[in-house]
């Protein structure tokens, strides 16, 4: 299928080819139920006076991170026309999106604490993969960022990117229960040790050699009784049995196709005009995922 960069134009060919109009419109009223039934528990609070809820603007969001590749307007403008959304005008959506984003986030702390209890294998898998801003050419004109500390590398594709790396853990079936988001420079293992860990007591955390280090390993081990599994390398100073080098590279492969799921709803290129409205459009690309699963 060849990219179209969502348009007017293309909100047609992005239902007829991504999805069906009739379960498209089904995927759009489980959304809109599952988050207007959780706030309604929460007892949010909302503005009488206007004519888009909260829970409507955050279906924009997420049924464009799952169908439009990311563009509102589109989104919403769909939503208008096959589900009597009120039209905001862009620039009053964008606003009232950037103060939902941290009701966002609380509802998908409490969606993955409850698929941490669902995950009676208690297997866990994390890993990273990079965003980028722009292409390495374009960095000196680039206005999203302006820190060295956003060049990165991955060592997976054998080159450099200007931006973001996405840092998330998921269930063995490859549902996200977590993940931050650092600045490109740093490595994973940096990463690591400043990302709280929130497992159930008995957990198997499963990742790859970059995540190396045996004092937060025995930490995991010791206090929280959360199995770090690491690949181990050629000269590490823990060799592996084969049985358990096996299981460790076996189920560890499942988060690349995440990787691969989540990035095929991405665009040729992100666009945004702040970085933190960047770092919220990653951030419902992930959190869209998740509830696609659950209203499936």
């Amino acid at each position: 299928m060849r990219y179209i960069k969502p348009s007017v134009q293309s909100v047609t060919f992005s239902i007829t080819t991504r999805l069906n109009p009739t379960a498209m419109n089904q995927k759009a009223i489980a959304i809109y139920c599952f988050l207007d039934d959780f706030l309604q528990a929460v007892r949010w609070k909302e503005d009488k006076r206007t004519r888009l809820t909260d829970a409507q603007v955050l279906t924009v969001g997420l049924l464009a991170a799952l169908y439009f590749y990311g563009n509102q307007a589109s989104a919403l403008r769909y939503l208008v026309d096959h589900h009597g959304f009120y039209p905001l005008e862009k620039s009053q959506f964008n606003r009232r999106l950037h103060r939902l984003s941290p009701q966002l986030m609380v509802i998908f702390r409490a969606v993955a604490t409850s698929l941490k209890y669902l995950n009676t294998e208690s297997r866990y898998l994390l890993d990273s993969f990079p965003v980028a801003v722009c292409h390495n050419i374009r960095i000196a004109r680039c206005r999203l960022l302006e820190e060295e500390a956003y060049r990165g590398y991955c060592s997976s594709k054998k080159s450099y990117f200007y931006g973001f790396r996405v840092q998330m853990m998921t269930t063995e079936a490859g549902l996200p229960v977590d993940f931050y988001l650092y600045a490109g420079a740093f490595v994973d293992v940096t990463d690591w040790q400043t990302m709280p860990v929130d497992l159930p007591a008995g957990s198997e955390l499963y990742a790859d050699s970059g995540y190396t280090d045996y004092q937060v390993e025995d930490l995991l081990q010791e206090c929280d009784q959360i199995h770090l599994r690491t690949v181990r390398k050629k000269n590490s100073q823990r060799s592996d049995p084969a049985w358990l080098a096996y299981l460790k590279h076996h189920f560890r492969k499942r988060i690349e196709t995440v990787f691969s799921q989540i990035k095929a709803h991405f665009p040729a290129h992100i666009h945004a005009v702040t970085a933190e409205g960047f770092i919220l459009k990653i951030t419902l690309f992930i959190i869209a995922l998740t509830l696609d699963y659950l209203t499936t």
